[in-house]
Parts: C-alpha cells; sequence; structure tokens
C-alpha cells in the first residue's frame, strides 16, 4: 500500500489515542465547590479551558463573580453560584438551579471546599516538647472541639450531602461508553503519618474524606457514577497562605522543601483533573492521585 493510502486508513484508527480525545470535556457541565480560589479554581480554569461550562459554588459572592468577570475564555463558560454547603436545604437549593438549567445532567462534580482551623495546635505557632508526655498533652489540650466540628462538618459532612444531592443528576449524563464522575479533593495530609504540622482535626478530616470516596465508590458503581481522589501536596491557596490578589490567586514565598523542589502549580492540578474527569479516566474508580512533588 502506498504511503499516503496507508496514513490515510491508519488516521481513524489513532485518532482516540489524540490528547484532544483523551481529555477531551467540552462538551461537559460540572459543578466545582469552593470553585473562587486556590484548588477550586485552578480546576475551574482547567475545565472552563477545555470547553466545559462550569457552576461555580462558595459562600463568598464575591470571589465568585471575580472568578466569572476573569476566567470565563472561549467556548467555555462559569457561573457562579453562591450558597453555604454546610445546610442541606442550601445544597438541595443549589441541585435545583443546577438542574433547571442542566435537566439532562451534569458530567462531573468536583468536591474541593475545605476548610483548616488548627491554629491552636499548628506547630508554626509553638511546638510542644516531644520528649515530655505533659508538654504533649497540654498541647493537644489547646485544640478547639468546636474547630474540630466545624472542620469535619465542611470536608466531610457536607461533601457527602453535596454528592448525595447531585448524584441523581450525575447519573442521568451515562451512556454505554461514558460514566459521569465525582472527584473528591483531599490531601497527603489524610495518609502521612505525621499530623500535619500540628493539624490534627484537618488531618483527620481528610483521612476521612479519603475513606469517604472509597465508600461512595462502591456504593455508586451500579448508578454508573465513579468517584476518585486528589490527594494533593502543598499548592498556593488561601488555606495554605492566608490570603489571594485581585485575581483570586495565591502564592507562597518560602522556599519549598519537596523532593521535587517546588511546590504544586496551577498546570499540576490542571493535568490531574482532566485525566480523572475526561475520557481517558473512564476506567478509574475508587482511585487517588497524589501531585504532591514526590512527598508520599
Amino acid at each position: 500500500m502506498p504511503t499516503v493510502a496507508r496514513t490515510l486508513a491508519t488516521a481513524g484508527i489513532n485518532e482516540g489515542f489524540k490528547a484532544s480525545n483523551l481529555f477531551d470535556v467540552s462538551n461537559y457541565s460540572a459543578v466545582v465547590t469552593g470553585g473562587g480560589t486556590g484548588i477550586g479554581l485552578m480546576i475551574t480554569e482547567s475545565l472552563v479551558a477545555n470547553g466545559a461550562k462550569v457552576y461555580i459554588t462558595g459562600r463568598r459572592e464575591e470571589a465568585l463573580k471575580t472568578v466569572v468577570e476573569k476566567y470565563s475564555a472561549g467556548s467555555g463558560k462559569i457561573i457562579a453560584l453562591p450558597g453555604d454547603i454546610t445546610q442541606k436545604d442550601e445544597i438541595l437549593r443549589l441541585v435545583k438551579e443546577v438542574e433547571s438549567q442542566e435537566p439532562q445532567g451534569i458530567h462531573l462534580l468536583v468536591n474541593n471546599a475545605g476548610i483548616a482551623r488548627d491554629d491552636n495546635t499548628k506547630y508554626s505557632n509553638g511546638a510542644p516538647d516531644f520528649e515530655s508526655a505533659q508538654s504533649i498533652s497540654e498541647h493537644l489540650w489547646k485544640s478547639d472541639p468546636a474547630a474540630w466540628a466545624s472542620t469535619f462538618e465542611t470536608n466531610v459532612i457536607a461533601q457527602f450531602f453535596v454528592s448525595a444531592g447531585f448524584l441523581p443528576l450525575l447519573a442521568k449524563s451515562a451512556t454505554s461508553s461514558f460514566t459521569p464522575s465525582i472527584i473528591n479533593i483531599a490531601s497527603i495530609s489524610g495518609v502521612m503519618k505525621g499530623s500535619s504540622n500540628g493539624q490534627f482535626a484537618y488531618a483527620a478530616s481528610k483521612a476521612a474524606f479519603l475513606h469517604l470516596m472509597r465508600m461512595q465508590a462502591t456504593t455508586f458503581l451500579k448508578a454508573k457514577v465513579r468517584v476518585n481522589c486528589i490527594a494533593p501536596g502543598m499548592f498556593p491557596s488561601e488555606m495554605t497562605t492566608g490570603e489571594s490578589d485581585e485575581n483570586q490567586k495565591s502564592s507562597i514565598e518560602r522556599e519549598a522543601g519537596t523532593p521535587a523542589g517546588r511546590f504544586g502549580e496551577d498546570k499540576d492540578m490542571a493535568a490531574c483533573a482532566l485525566f480523572l474527569a475526561g475520557p481517558a479516566g473512564t476506567f478509574l474508580n475508587g482511585q487517588v492521585i497524589y501531585p504532591d512533588g514526590a512527598c508520599t
């Protein structure tokens, strides 16, 4: 067979291996909780840049509006839906609002919203003498039960109900060749042996979130909705830096102590999200990806 004819004959065979097909989210409708800053914004940008319609939720309406104004581009679209996902009635309201605009269903839910409330025990604010049981006890006693409750409320309980609320809408988009998915954003703090530098409640909540993902992946399997997890290391966000700029972006100024020699960047998170969300990830369920610069 002449070279040109052979090329034409095999072009269709190789089509499925093109990155544009493997990571195609151009027809997606997605919901990202905590989509106004940090990792939620990184994922929102990656989806929108590739043509998806993304509904972002969060408590701060102004932050969401800033994202809509600055990051809507190309064929993709960002829609702000302010709301508090720690309230069941608010979750149902958000589900109904999305359903009214997406009656055929959505393709992706990203459970990203999270908080850290361990200021009293963070080692950066003072560590105990680890050779003294009394010192350790006194340090741990500084932890606030209310901080534990609010951390688990947002980082685990809210994600449980958000997933339950959006599950029927996700299932609507399933076809014989496509399964919609949920991506839970946990943390390497949930798998490492340490306390995340004194963040006991935060690390424990992320460990619980990882196991919640495994239970969801099993429970939703026959409903044809996959559940996977991204457990990142240190990425710039309001949680890790305490602030964001006029573009809702954060930066880490200190030197990175990771084996990779740097902190996570937007493109690192984008690659993970597109892999799990796109056609390339449809054989993955109950899996965890660790973009952490080789820390685990």
